[in-house]
Formats: structure tokens, sequence, C-alpha cells
């Protein structure tokens, strides 16, 4: 059964969730863990969302990520989810399959993918325009997509695609 797309308003608990996750998860990973954060539409002030936390690990390398890190996040309630389609990224998935409440993504440290996930974040941060307009998208998009949760976060990549190349273009531009 998958979870019902539901777009709930900003709830300020969903940092005070980040940081409770955040400390559970960097006392297993702290010697491999070079930076840790919060991204996703929770991580946005105002911006409505799936109550879903997701976090960001970053390592050095993705195999520095040992059997003993992925048993002390199994021990946390995270399971691991081979995702064979990105091997640049390694997912852990706390809650039921395709109702998860809690995702750990880790990537190598200011990888591309590292990378492109702080951009679209802080743009939805300092953009109340490009802001309003996502939630607008997921909105519209949750009712389309009731009952399909991948279907949904697919219909997102576009837009969320299109965010990112504008701020790397930025980013270039003043660098």
């Amino acid at each position: 059964m998958r979870e019902e797309v539901v777009v709930s308003d900003y709830d300020p608990r969903w940092v005070e969730e980040y940081h409770v996750e955040r400390n559970k998860i960097l006392r297993v990973l702290t010697e491999i863990c070079v930076d840790f954060e919060h991204i996703g539409s929770t991580s946005v002030p105002g911006l409505g969302a799936k109550p879903l936390i997701d976090m960001m690990a970053g390592v050095h390398e993705l195999n520095d990520v040992k059997a003993v890190h992925m048993e002390a996040l199994g021990e946390l309630g995270y399971e691991y989810v081979p995702k064979p389609d990105f091997p640049e990224h390694l997912f852990f998935r706390k809650g039921q399959w395709r109702a998860g409440t809690h995702h750990l993504h880790v990537y190598k440290y200011r990888s591309l993918e590292w990378t492109d996930n702080l951009l679209f974040r802080d743009v939805l941060r300092r953009d109340t325009e490009v802001m309003q307009e996502y939630y607008a998208l997921k909105k519209k998009l949750e009712q389309q997509f009731r009952h399909d949760r991948v279907g949904y976060t697919a219909a997102k990549a576009a837009f969320i695609q299109s965010i990112i190349q504008k701020a790397r273009l930025y980013d270039d531009r003043r660098g």
C-alpha cells in the first residue's frame, strides 16, 4: 500500500525533529561524517511539504560507510535501500515502505549531488516567489498523484532541475 500524498502546511516542529534525528545519526557516523544538512521541503521555513524529514550526510568517500555504520543506522530504525540507478548516493529510510517518515541521503561531500541539494534548498529559502511557485506545483501534483508517491516525486523533477540550473548560472556569474 502506497502512502497517500498529502502536502501539509509548514510545521516548525520539522526543524526540531531534524535536530533530534541529526544528533542520533551523528553519534553513529561521527568518525566519517564531514557535514550534515537538513534538505527537502521541510527544511524551508514557510513551505508546505509532505511531513518527511530529508537529511543529507557528507562523507569523503561513499565506501567510508561500512557495515558497522549500516548496522548502527538500522538500530536507529534506518533501513538501507539500494538504489542501483544512483551509484553516487546511499539511501536510508525510516518508516514504512513508500510511507517513510525520515530519509537519510549519504553523498560524497561537495559532490555535484551534494551541491545541487544545497542550491535548491537555498534558493527556496531566499526567494519567496520561487518558494510559492514550488508550493503551488506541489499542491497541484498532490491532487494528480494522490496515491502515487513515485509519480508525485517524478513530476516535480523538471521544476527542481530548472531551479538548480538557474542557481548554477547565478553562482558561476558571481564566482
